[in-house]
C-alpha cells in the first residue's frame, strides 16, 4: 500500500490531505514527479461545476511586507500558519523545509496511486500498524485509528477562514510551485479543489477493514479498495469516524476557497 498523509490541508488545508506513512512499510516512490505531460489526468470538478476555479484573492494590509521568493518562503508562511495552528502544532506537525512546494506536490500526487513520502509537507503519524486477526481474518483493529486521533484533532480546531486567507496571501508561491512542476498552462487552484472533490467522494468501507498479504506487503483484501489512489486510502486507514471528520472540514474549506475566488 502507499504512502499516507492528511496532506491536505494548507491545501486542504491546505491536503489535508498530503497525511500520513508507509502502510506497513512500502517502498517509497521516485521523489520526483514526471513531466505534466506523462502524469495522469486530474480528476473530474463535480458534476455540473465550473472547470476552472479563480484564485482566491485577499487585501492586502497597507503595512504588509511583499512576498518573499518562492525558495526564501519557508520562515514566513510557518510564521503564518503557526498564528493559526498553534507554535507547537506547526513544529510537531510540519515539515519545515520547501513548504509551498511539497505541499503543492503532495496535493497534485493525492488522486494518484501514489506519492513520495520525503515530499510531504507533514511528519510521519506516529506508532505501528494496529491489526486484528490473521489470514482470512486479518483486519485493521479499531485502534488504529487513534494513531490519526491528533492529526484529526487539530484539523477541526483549524479557523479555516485565516487559513485560506494566508493561502491566498500566499497564493502566487503556490502558482509559482505549481507552474514549476510542470503545468505552465494550470491553475493550482483549480487543481486544490479537484483534489478536495476527489476525497469528499471516497466510498466508506464496511469495517473492520479487511487486508491479505499476497506477498511481502499487505494490501486491502478488496481489489476496488486496493485500487484507489493514495489521497483515499488515508481516509480508509484512519478509520471512517476519523474520515467523516475530515470530510466535514474539506467541506467547510472547499467552501472557503470558492467563495474567496
Amino acid at each position: 500500500m502507499e504512502p499516507n498523509r492528511i496532506a491536505f490541508v494548507v491545501a486542504a488545508g491546505v491536503g489535508v490531505a498530503a497525511a500520513a506513512w508507509y502502510f506497513l512499510r512500502s517502498p517509497e516512490p521516485a521523489p520526483v514527479p514526471p513531466p505534466a505531460a506523462k502524469l495522469a489526468p486530474a480528476p473530474a470538478p463535480e458534476p455540473g461545476g465550473p472547470e476552472h476555479y479563480p484564485a482566491p484573492t485577499t487585501q492586502a494590509e497597507p503595512a504588509e511586507k511583499p512576498l518573499p521568493a518562492l525558495d526564501d518562503s519557508d520562515g514566513v508562511l510557518l510564521a503564518a500558519l503557526a498564528s493559526v495552528l498553534g507554535r507547537d502544532a506547526t513544529g510537531r506537525f510540519l515539515v519545515p523545509e520547501r513548504l509551498v512546494r511539497n505541499i503543492v506536490v503532495t496535493v497534485d500526487n493525492l488522486p494518484r496511486r501514489s506519492f513520495a513520502m520525503r515530499l510531504s509537507p507533514l511528519k510521519p503519524v506516529g506508532g505501528m500498524l494496529a491489526t486484528t486477526g490473521k489470514d482470512a481474518s486479518l483486519a485493521l483493529a479499531p485502534e488504529n485509528a487513534a494513531r490519526y486521533a491528533p492529526w484529526v484533532s487539530l484539523l477541526e480546531k483549524v479557523d479555516v477562514k485565516r487559513l485560506v486567507a494566508i493561502y491566498a496571501r500566499a497564493y502566487p508561491l503556490f502558482q509559482q510551485a505549481y507552474v514549476e512542476l510542470g503545468y505552465p498552462d494550470g491553475h493550482f487552484n483549480t487543481r486544490l479543489v479537484q483534489v478536495i472533490d476527489h476525497l469528499l467522494a471516497a466510498p466508506e468501507p464496511a469495517e473492520p477493514l479487511r487486508l491479505t498479504v499476497p506477498h511481502v506487503l499487505a494490501e486491502y483484501a478488496d481489489p476496488k479498495l486496493e485500487a484507489e489512489s493514495a489521497g483515499r486510502k488515508v481516509l480508509f486507514r484512519m478509520g471512517n469516524a476519523n474520515a467523516a471528520k475530515v470530510k466535514a472540514k474539506l467541506r467547510e474549506i472547499r467552501r472557503a476557497l470558492v467563495d474567496a475566488g
